[in-house]
């Protein structure tokens, strides 16, 4: 057990280096929206999740409800459920239920990608460090941003604000100069938000609202415009 949660340790330190930057953009949002640093690292602690907790920070801010935050974090992090359903497929035969539900409120993309690339399968003792590693590095970086919201200049602080913003559109131009399906989806979503912010929609329809209809209406155009040819598929799999 000792060797696997040192695994698990060493593995996720890549992940916790990299949630330091994201988180600590989240930590100066919260904070220049209103939040005390006990509110973000708490949020941050128990949620795991960037797009989601941004996503949650602007309902919060505009006095969104319950149902607007729910159905917003549901379909952003939906994606999730399917991730632990993966790895509890790699998970040891030791890894009872109560194990796999701990197991399955610390998936993120990055954790998910690293455990399922194992090549045995994983134990408990693994995940926990797996895990540990980048909510300490996801935590740790709210802490430092939220704490530095109060001290940095507001013009810094509103610079570093908006990072987060660039970090999204590196992950999503890249795949979408390449693949033209994806191009139209993010172009499809994109145009939904600017209708929304530019037209008097904006005083009806919430920022959370318009990222939940934002995500179906584009996943839903998607799905008709490039449908997933199983046939295809069936075939690649048996030859």
């Amino acid at each position: 057990m000792g060797q696997d949660f040192q695994k698990g340790i060493r593995d996720g330190i890549p992940i916790a280096l990299g949630y330091l930057s994201v988180s600590f953009t989240f930590g100066l949002a919260a904070v220049a929206n209103g939040l005390a640093v006990w509110q973000a690292v708490l949020i941050s602690l128990t949620n795991l999740t960037s797009a989601g907790q941004f996503a949650g920070l602007d309902i919060m801010v505009a006095a969104g409800g319950y149902a607007e935050m729910v159905l917003a974090q549901l379909v952003i992090n939906l994606r999730y459920s399917l991730m632990s359903i993966a790895v509890s497929q790699k998970a040891d035969a030791k890894m009872k239920t109560p194990q796999r539900l701990l197991v399955g409120f610390g998936i993120t993309d990055e954790i998910f990608a690293v455990a399922t690339g194992q090549n045995d399968s994983v134990s408990t003792a693994y995940m926990t460090g797996l895990m540990l590693t980048p909510i300490a590095g996801w935590t740790l970086g709210t802490l430092l941003g939220a704490l530095a919201g109060n001290i940095l200049p507001a013009l810094v602080a509103d610079a570093l604000g908006i990072a987060i913003y660039g970090m999204f559109l590196a992950i999503i131009l890249p795949p979408a100069r390449e693949n033209k399906k994806l191009f139209v989806i993010i172009g499809a979503a994109a145009a939904i938000s600017c209708i929304r912010y530019f037209t008097p929609l904006r005083e009806v329809l919430s920022s959370g609202f318009t990222i939940i209809i934002a995500a179906i209406a584009a996943s839903v155009l998607g799905a008709v415009l490039f449908p997933v040819d199983t046939d295809a598929q069936k075939e690649e799999g048996s030859a």
